[in-house]
């Protein structure tokens, strides 16, 4: 079965610990319901963009940077890896989690 990433975006102030209540309610609740279903293959929620470190190539060495990659206002926050039959089933799936994340979603096939 094809492997989807359900990955949720975060502004750059984003903190873990503002997340309502409500909202963490709704997010366990989707997990429940993933685990369930039995599509459920990894979740993962990441620090702040601010702690990442980023590795480029310059003159043939690895370049260690403070900070993402890429400089946005927004970025992955956490994500899913879920077994799924297509894309509209992972689209329904994001569409579940884009409403208890609060946030944009972006789905994407493993290639």
């Amino acid at each position: 079965m094809p492997q989807f990433l359900v990955a949720i975006h975060h502004p750059d102030d984003f903190v873990p610990a503002s997340e309502s209540p409500a909202a963490r309610r709704d997010i366990s609740a989707l997990n429940d319901e993933m685990i369930a279903a039995g599509i459920r293959v990894f979740v993962g929620g990441l620090t702040r963009a601010a702690d990442a470190k980023s590795i480029r190539v310059r003159d043939g060495r690895p370049l260690v940077t403070d900070g993402p990659y890429l400089e946005t206002k927004e970025h992955v926050g956490g994500f899913w890896v879920l077994d799924l039959a297509s894309l509209d089933d992972a689209l329904a799936w994001g569409r579940k989690a884009a409403i208890a994340c609060r946030t944009p979603v972006e789905v994407r096939a493993f290639g």
